[in-house]
């Protein structure tokens, strides 16, 4: 599998973060995002009309959207990370699929106003974003309510993998976490996975970091 990659994008993110927790060999081609809009020329539209990134190609398959490749690299290498038993499992997991697109457009699109000073209504992107934290938070204490730390079912899967970067990077947004002790457990939990790989901006903080197990329950 090739994934076209910029090092600092999230949606790339998730699929180098995937691939490495299944130990699913992932070849990375470079793509000169900002400044060079690279993913604008000929050679990448050829591969997604779409203009954006990331692309995972894999033989004759070009997949252009993040939320299908990490469902494609978790079919192929770790089909326990796919809920495929339980119907309401799986719509769960799609709705959280879904759910990750409205992170990328609000707190990624606040990332992008606030670090390669895109246009765009910066205090608009952050309430959004403020409004999609607030239901991640409420959904993650009542999974804790019941002993669960993820998203779906008591394992990690794409749902998780989908909504953690843009979450984890709000901050560059200028959207705090500090009130959000919920998704600071499951982002710990995330950190904690065996194979799991940093980006810039996202650290295995958990190993320095208050437990915030203690901050929840004071």
């Amino acid at each position: 599998m090739i994934l076209y990659d910029y090092i600092l994008s999230p949606s790339c993110y998730k699929v180098r973060l995937l691939a490495s927790l299944l130990d699913a060999p992932l070849e990375l081609r470079a793509v000169d995002f900002h400044p060079g809009r690279e993913h604008k020329g000929p050679e990448l539209l050829a591969l997604n009309p779409a203009g954006s990134i990331p692309i995972l190609v894999d033989d004759d398959l070009v997949l252009r959207e993040s939320a299908a490749m990490l469902t494609y690299v978790a079919a192929r290498h770790g089909p326990d990370w796919l809920a495929v038993d339980d119907p309401i499992a799986v719509t769960q997991q799609q709705q959280w699929l879904a759910f990750s697109h409205r992170l990328t457009s609000a707190l990624g699109g606040a990332r992008l106003v606030e670090m390669l000073h895109f246009e765009g209504d910066l205090a608009a992107l952050q309430a959004n974003g403020i409004a999609a934290l607030r239901e991640l938070e409420l959904a993650l204490f009542a999974r804790r309510l019941t002993g669960g730390v993820f998203l779906v079912g008591d394992t990690p899967s794409v749902s998780d993998i989908a909504c953690f970067p843009y979450v984890a990077l709000a901050p560059d947004g200028s959207v705090s976490l500090d009130s959000y002790p919920s998704i600071r457990i499951w982002m710990r939990a995330i950190r904690a996975l065996p194979g799991f790989i940093e980006m810039p901006g996202i650290h295995r903080l958990h190993e320095l970091a208050p437990d915030p197990f203690a901050e929840a329950s004071t």
